[in-house]
């Protein structure tokens, strides 16, 4: 049976939260993103209703760092316990061109407190204003700064993972792909949301049957992609699209989590397909009936909490994982 919303997909059910903020959209017949200015799309990205509210019990530091085009705005969200703290790097979505730290507080609060970890939330510039490669320039500066920095947040810098989502996930995936070729830290997870690992093509079944919708659409992934990038030349480059790396060996145990109904789906399973075959242990979770980065907005969707209970699991058993192989390690040399 077709979906009202989705009449060329015959092979699943929308969620009934899923099925609902869409008929909200329609029904509001607001202007699409692609239609908008990259100013009026901040304005209205993410209500408040949507993104739900920081649990309790975690403490929100704010710092600037340097990067190669100035500061760059973290927000460092701690757990209670003792430190020292594993640590994720968050970055987050909105297509490089939305997207605020404060929009993802209720997210990287959940994330630190399920995962018992210190989380940094990365401001990388945006575009148009900044266009590639200023997010990965500034995704990357944030991982060596906290590298460097972990003793002073309470951290371990031997137990530090990447996270993203959409955008982010781009992100994620081109930093743990620099630092392997830069021998940089060693990341012992990363976690992809709903990643938007190829930037040249939507020329896959997933965008043919969900291209059209009212959250996120073949238009609004041109929309975003014009504002990235300077041509399309330079989405065929790996720090553009890494699903278009030769090489995706040597790189962290990966958790993908995949919506079903979204445009972006068949590219995350070619992406962890390409993982699997360089022999990067890979998990992957498909959560039917939702839609695109359906984690980050925990206000809007009860199975938010699922998936987001899923990272934490994941990083969590990264981070004992490491733990227990250094213990190993001194016992053996004892």
């Amino acid at each position: 049976m077709a979906n009202s919303f989705y009449p060329l997909y015959t092979k699943g059910q929308l969620d009934p939260q899923s099925e609902a903020i869409l008929d909200q959209i329609a029904k509001a017949n607001g202007n699409p993103f692609s239609s908008l200015t990259p100013q009026q799309a901040r304005e209205c990205f993410l209500p408040q209703s949507w993104i739900g509210a920081p649990i309790d019990g975690i403490q929100i530091d704010e710092e600037e760092i340097t990067g190669k085009g100035g500061g760059i705005p973290v927000r460092i969200y701690t757990p209670k316990g003792k430190p020292p703290f594993p640590i994720t790097i968050f970055y987050h979505g909105g297509g490089f061109v939305l997207g605020t730290l404060e929009e993802f507080d209720p997210f990287c609060s959940r994330l630190a407190a399920g995962a018992r970890c210190i989380v940094v939330s990365v401001g990388y510039r945006l575009a148009p204003e900044h266009k590639h490669p200023a997010a990965v320039e500034d995704a990357i500066a944030a991982l060596y700064w906290v590298t460097a920095h972990a003793e002073e947040i309470h951290g371990d810098r031997t137990r530090m993972a990447v996270a993203g989502d959409s955008a982010g996930g781009n992100l994620a995936a081109v930093t743990s792909m620099i630092a392997r070729d830069q021998g940089g830290p060693c990341l012992v997870c990363q976690v992809l949301i709903c990643p938007w690992v190829d930037l040249s093509t939507s020329a896959t079944e997933s965008f043919r049957v969900f291209g059209e919708g009212l959250w996120l659409s073949e238009a609004s992934i041109h929309w975003y992609r014009s504002h990235y990038l300077e041509s399309m030349e330079q989405s065929l480059h790996p720090r553009v699209s890494p699903l278009l790396m030769n090489d995706l060996s040597r790189l962290p145990p990966t958790l993908i989590v995949i919506a079903e109904f979204d445009v972006l789906r068949d590219q995350e399973y070619a992406y962890a397909e390409r993982l699997q075959e360089g022999g990067v242990s890979v998990s992957c979770t498909q959560y039917d009936g939702m839609i695109h980065d359906f984690p980050t907005v925990p206000g809007l969707f009860n199975r938010a909490q699922d998936a987001i209970d899923e990272i934490c699991m994941a990083l969590r058993m990264a981070f004992m994982e490491l733990s227990k192989t250094d213990k190993d390690d001194e016992d053996t040399t004892t």
